[in-house]
């Protein structure tokens, strides 16, 4: 009986420590040490160990879930034998997060469906299990919110909100002219991170052809000055992988590589 009380006194302590996984795991935990006969020292590290890592899953869970992914992806999954170009050296530098730290920039360019996005979110899961607050948005979906944003006077305020994250992700630059007023937006958010919080960003577009793109070179000219400033370039060479299933799958034949757009090494 004393036993029993004593139990529900440690889960109650627990449940005001906020202990979650052991306030489940106690019973197990204590009926295991038993058999094992562990010194109180060794049971408390397996405790308290425990419960940090079902803390930091937790917390990662979180800032993934905040991130707004539009998939799951990670780096592990990532076919580097399909594309060759990509040094998977790099590739793991990047996923080590230092880059975060620094404040520096990953671009990835090349053409659609080579792995650009998957690559772009698998970093960001990593940036979310290192701790960093990140944020996912399409191009044409961050122009849409900051110009709504200026339309309502807030634009300071929103520029401010998208300046926190310490990893902001923009994909698909390029797929859609940005037009003077949303390379101008652009422009400013770039501007405001710059040094600040790293930015990776996907285009399908070489840097040659950002003038294009921003509809004005001198915007172009000094977006590409901030973000290479420290950055890291990778240029994505190869077949699409949707292409490559269909493929497989016999819904295609076998076609010639055709050219592809990329960007000179940086």
């Amino acid at each position: 009986m004393s036993g029993g009380l004593q139990l529900e006194r440690l889960m109650e302590l627990m449940r005001r420590l906020r202990l979650v996984r052991s306030i489940d795991q106690l019973a197990s935990v204590l009926e295991h040490a038993a058999k094992r006969e562990i010194s109180y020292s060794d049971f408390l590290e397996e405790l308290l160990a425990g419960e940090l890592a079902d803390k930091q899953d937790r917390n990662t869970t979180m800032r993934i879930r905040a991130a707004h992914f539009p998939f799951e992806r990670s780096i592990e999954n990532f076919d580097f034998k399909f594309q060759p170009s990509l040094d998977p050296k790099i590739v793991r530098e990047l996923a080590s997060c230092r880059f975060i730290a620094n404040a520096e920039n990953v671009l990835l360019l090349g053409p659609p469906g080579v792995g650009k996005t998957h690559l772009a979110v698998a970093l960001g899961a990593k940036a979310c299990a290192a701790g960093y607050r990140t944020l996912f948005t399409t191009a044409a979906g961050l122009i849409t919110l900051l110009t709504r944003a200026q339309s309502e006077n807030r634009l300071e305020e929103k520029l401010k909100a998208l300046a926190q994250p310490k990893l902001l992700i923009v994909d698909e630059i390029g797929y859609l002219p940005l037009g003077a007023s949303g390379a101008s937006l652009l422009f400013q958010l770039i501007a405001r991170r710059y040094e600040r919080g790293s930015i990776i960003l996907t285009s399908n577009q070489s840097l040659t052809g950002w003038g294009e793109v921003f509809g004005d070179t001198v915007i172009a000219t000094a977006v590409l000055d901030r973000l290479l400033h420290h950055s890291t370039t990778l240029n994505v060479k190869g077949e699409s992988y949707r292409l490559k299933e269909k493929r497989k799958a016999g819904l295609l034949g076998r076609s010639p590589a055709s050219p592809i757009d990329t960007a000179p090494s940086l």
